[in-house]
């Protein structure tokens, strides 16, 4: 018989185990780089695309704390809808490596500005707040953002040049 520690700590690493496998991404071939991305808040998944052949799909990433429907005000913590651009990166932010998205664009602004509010900025695809220690937060949590784990939005950090377009969908 085996005792009753043995037997937690087996679990708790059969479950660590688990929970880290599927924030790993599957490897690429140096060189890599996409040339438009897709999100898609229902699937929860973000694709990356050379062309019309899929390079690689992140699945369960996360939102913000209002994940359904468009971002239209700032402070609303939902994530925009829309089309958009990778405008800038960040590798010293909060969160692991950080890939600026152009909201607003005029729609948003526009849309804000007809009902005396401002539409917000600073949407960013990140991976867990620095200095996070356990596996990626496992619901929505971000102000608006999209949320990877670290080594997707590693990943994603080299295979995305700034000028990609993005597609955020429903």
């Amino acid at each position: 018989m085996i005792p009753h520690n043995i037997l937690t700590g087996l679990s708790l690493l059969t479950l660590a185990a688990c929970g880290s496998a599927s924030s790993q991404p599957p490897p690429l071939a140096a060189g890599t780089k996409a040339d438009r991305l897709l999100v898609d808040k229902s699937d929860r998944t973000l694709i990356a695309y050379r062309g019309d052949r899929e390079i690689v799909r992140y699945t369960g990433i996360r939102f913000g704390d209002a994940p359904t429907g468009p971002k239209r005000f700032e402070g609303d913590e939902r994530t925009p809808e829309g089309h958009y651009m990778i405008d800038g990166r960040n590798g010293a932010s909060r969160y692991h490596l950080s890939l600026r998205i152009s909201y607003p664009n005029t729609a948003d602004r526009t849309y804000a500005r007809a009902r005396g509010r401002s539409p917000g900025g600073d949407i960013f695809i990140h991976g867990q707040p620095n200095g996070w220690p356990g596996p990626p937060i496992a619901r929505d949590w971000t102000d608006g953002c999209i949320a990877l784990s670290n080594a997707e939005i590693k990943q994603l950090w080299d295979i995305v040049p700034d000028g990609t377009p993005i597609t955020i969908r429903p």
